[in-house]
Order: C-alpha cells, then sequence, then structure tokens
C-alpha cells in the first residue's frame, strides 16, 4: 500500500513505529486516507451531541479557567483553545457517549483520541487536510498495534483489559503522539520521542464500567492531551527511553508483565492494516451489549413482546460478565442513563421499545428512561450467563445466545454470533451517514454542511475552518 519501508532490522520498536509513520506520510496510499476520512466524519459526529453531557461541561469550564494562546478549535467554544486543550476537549466529547468506533481483538476505541490529537495539532500548525488524514490513519494504526500487542491468546483476552486498564486511553496516547508529531512535520526520530514521552502519560482504569462514576469519559481527552503535549515537547527537544516499549521497565512489562506480542506489533507494518478490524459501531452503548440488542431487536421484529416473557437468560462470553452484569443491582437498575448503556440487562430491555433509524438510538438512554419501572421489571427478569461457545468466538466477536422463558411455558432461541459493523456485517455507507446526520442535526446550520467539509477534506490546503459552525455563538 506504501511505498517500501526503510530497513529497520535491528532497530527498537519504537523506531519502526516511527519510520512507519514517517514513510506514509511521505507516500500516503488512498485507501487508509479513505478509512481516516470516515473516521474523522464519524468522530466529529457523535462529538456533537456529547455537548450536552456533564463532562463537556466540565471541560469546557476546564479550558475556559485555564486560557491560553488561541490555537484549535475546542467543539463547543467560541474562542480558540491551546491545542493540547481542544485535544482534551474534543476527545472527551468523542468518547463521552460510547458510540466511538471499536477494534477487535485489542478491545479498544482508537478514534475518539486519535482523532481529536491529530485535528489540534493540524490547526495548531496549519496543516492540509491530506496530512491530517494521513496522521489519523498512522495514529490509528499504531494505537491498534500496541492493543494488539497486548492481547493473550492463552486467557482468550487483552492483558490491559484483564487487569483493569483501559487499552483505549493508554495506547491512545501513543497513537495520538504518533498522530501529532506526523501532521506536524516532526522527523521520524522526533516521531518516535513523541511516542517515548506519551508512554509516561498514558493511564486508565476500568472500574468506572462497573461501579459507577463518569471519569471514563475523560479518558480519550486524556489521551488526545497527553499526544499533543509530547508531540510538542518532543518538537521542543525532550527525548524518550529508545526501548521504551519493550525494555525491562518499558510499556508491555509494565502494563501487560511478561505478554509481548511483537508480531502483533510490527509484522506487515504499512503492508497489512489492523484498522481495517476497526468498526463503526451502530448502538450508542458498550459494545459488549451490542450482540444482546440485535437479538432483542430480532425478537421483537418476530412480534415478542414483554408483558409475555417469564425470564430471559444470556449467553456470553466469560471476560464480558465483569462489564455488562456485575454487579446485579447496579445493571439492573442504572443509576443514570449513562451507567445504563453499560448494562447487559438493561440494554436489552430498551431494545424492546427502542426506535430510530438505527435501531436503539442515544434518546434511549435518557435518566428519566432508565427509571420507568416497566424497564426495571423488565430488567430484572435478565440474567447472564458464560457461554462456552460464546468463548470460542470471543473476542474476534461479542455473541449473545438468548433463551427466553415465555408466561406459557414455551421458550425461544435467538442467536447473534458475529458483531453487526465487523467487516463480516458491516455497516453500509448509507447507514453510516444515516448515524452522522442523526448526531450533527442539533448544529445550528444542520449535518449537511459538516458532511460535505468532511467529505473534501482531503483537497484542503489548510484545516483551520474545518469545524465552522461547530462552536458557540
Amino acid at each position: 500500500m506504501i511505498a517500501a519501508a526503510p530497513n529497520t532490522a535491528g532497530t527498537t520498536a519504537v523506531a519502526r513505529l516511527a519510520a512507519f509513520a514517517a514513510a506514509f506520510r511521505a507516500a500516503p496510499a488512498q485507501p487508509a486516507l479513505d478509512d481516516a476520512r470516515q473516521r474523522l466524519l464519524d468522530t466529529i459526529g457523535i462529538s456533537v451531541p456529547a455537548l450536552g453531557t456533564g463532562p463537556a461541561a466540565i471541560v469546557h469550564e476546564l479550558a475556559r479557567t485555564w486560557g491560553g494562546h488561541a490555537q484549535s478549535t475546542a467543539l463547543g467554544l467560541a474562542e480558540r483553545v491551546p491545542a493540547p486543550t481542544a485535544a482534551l476537549v474534543n476527545g472527551t466529547l468523542g468518547h463521552a457517549l460510547d458510540f466511538d468506533d471499536t477494534h477487535v481483538p485489542s478491545i479498544l476505541h482508537p478514534s475518539a483520541s486519535v482523532v481529536p490529537a491529530a485535528l489540534a495539532a493540524a490547526e495548531a500548525c496549519g496543516a492540509s487536510g491530506r496530512e491530517l488524514l494521513a496522521a489519523i490513519a498512522v495514529g490509528n494504526e499504531i494505537c491498534i498495534r500496541l492493543g494488539n500487542a497486548g492481547y493473550d491468546p492463552a486467557i482468550n483476552n487483552s492483558v490491559f483489559f484483564e487487569r483493569g486498564l483501559h487499552a483505549t486511553s493508554i495506547c491512545g496516547a501513543l497513537g495520538s503522539a504518533a498522530a501529532a508529531a506526523t501532521v506536524m512535520g516532526l522527523p521520524e526520530e522526533q516521531i518516535a520521542h513523541a511516542m517515548g514521552i506519551a508512554a509516561s502519560m498514558g493511564a486508565g482504569l476500568l472500574e468506572a464500567n462497573r461501579a459507577g462514576g463518569s471519569v471514563k469519559r475523560m479518558h480519550c481527552g486524556w489521551a488526545a492531551h497527553s499526544g499533543v503535549v509530547a508531540a510538542q515537547s518532543a518538537a521542543a527537544g525532550l527525548t524518550g527511553p529508545p526501548t521504551v516499549l519493550e525494555g525491562r521497565f518499558g510499556f508491555f512489562h509494565a502494563y501487560c508483565g511478561e505478554t509481548y506480542d511483537e508480531a502483533a506489533l510490527l509484522d506487515g507494518l504499512g503492508e497489512e492494516w489492523a484498522t481495517g478490524d476497526c468498526f463503526v459501531k451502530p448502538y450508542p452503548i458498550n459494545v459488549f451489549t451490542h450482540s444482546g440488542i440485535d437479538a432483542a431487536l430480532a425478537l421483537r421484529a418476530k412480534g415478542l413482546r414483554p408483558e409475555q416473557i417469564e425470564s430471559v437468560e444470556i449467553g456470553v462470553p466469560s471476560p464480558v460478565l465483569r462489564t455488562i452484569a456485575q454487579p446485579r443491582e447496579a445493571k439492573i437498575r442504572p443509576e443514570s442513563g449513562y451507567h445504563a448503556q453499560f448494562s447487559g440487562p438493561f440494554t436489552f430491555a430498551i431494545a424492546f421499545g427502542g426506535g430510530g433509524g438505527l435501531g436503539v438510538y442515544l434518546d434511549d438512554f435518557t435518566d428519566e428512561r432508565v427509571a420507568d419501572p416497566v424497564l426495571q421489571d423488565l430488567a430484572a427478569r435478565i440474567t447472564h450467563v458464560a457461554d462456552p461457545r460464546c468463548d470460542e468466538i470471543f473476542p474476534r466477536h461479542f455473541p449473545s445466545i438468548v433463551r427466553v422463558r415465555l408466561k406459557d411455558g414455551s421458550e425461544l432461541v435467538e442467536n447473534v454470533l458475529t458483531t453487526r459493523g465487523t467487516s463480516e456485517r458491516p455497516l453500509s455507507d448509507e447507514e453510516i451517514m444515516l448515524k452522522f446526520r442523526l448526531n450533527a442535526a442539533g448544529l445550528p446550520g444542520g449535518a449537511d454542511e459538516l458532511g460535505r467539509r468532511i467529505a473534501d477534506v482531503a483537497s484542503y490546503d489548510d484545516v483551520s475552518g474545518l469545524l465552522a459552525g461547530t462552536t458557540a455563538s
């Protein structure tokens, strides 16, 4: 897909990643640029409805309090802010609704940190649209490969996830640094330093998925912020360790212990793109619940109604139980609409009454909706169990095997073994554009003008005006 990379035999892992980034920037491949444009469209689209969330108000207030040089656009703010601040705001918005793209088997959401970091840095340095897209492609690929390198087939799961670490924010900091350094035009050595610096900045715990709290919504924002700061620091002369990834006290040993799949990180770099396995989410909820949603929608389409149901047992992969089924009381009675997005029982219950062109949409997850006693009653009749067949499929997909016992004593079974939005069940271009239009409909000028600008972004000599019309008056 790109010109032959330089001979990197014997060089460190971060040096090889930097060589890839620099080579792609010099000779970008059109398919990867097209993919990056789709990621840009999706990430900006899902950020618009997130403007109404509590975390958005918090990061906006932080941005106003911090002040600083007017460099980059933060969605929802009239004034420009420093590039790291814009990355924080936009990254928080991109992940706030859990509607961002998802990669398996790394189980991370690359674009919500990489796109905001690349865009903020591009605006600050006056980069072109093609340079922006190249940086997004590079950052997403590096982020995903870092996540893949932490996957352990012996446990059939990501080691990051097993340890309660949010690979999205940890790997996202390095991917964001690579993207920012690439779009800033830094030489190969400084791209490596940017990633080496960002490795000391990435962080994120997943306990909020289980027990509540809103901090997870800021994870991608902080990763994007860290990436831009790391790239700017590298440009100013700060350096990172050359063995930052594979070293004794490096990234993988610190986060994953003895697990480090060098082949997943480096083999085929620049020729085989892991980004192709990163799918656009059809539903604004935790991806582990999506197959359950699909099953509920299918059962509803067949005429099943909540009042007919005695109980529902949903078989899922063992590792996902901790996220969507435990602790049970918090899942059958979530404290807010946001927390319902991580509940297997509640998302299944909502799907029976959901609507909209996507099947289940943001307006299904309001605080008022999750307080509905009818939904709470149905959620209490739903249990999740580990299923051996689902374990065999995980983590390439997040399947559900649904058994519904009816009040008349009969039973219905609905199997959803592949995840919608993946290469096996891709969303159509029309569905992706529908998602964008629904999300961006609240803009003063509607979604169409912004959609046209993003479609034409490769022709821009300077991307500074790309987000015009998305800020407050």
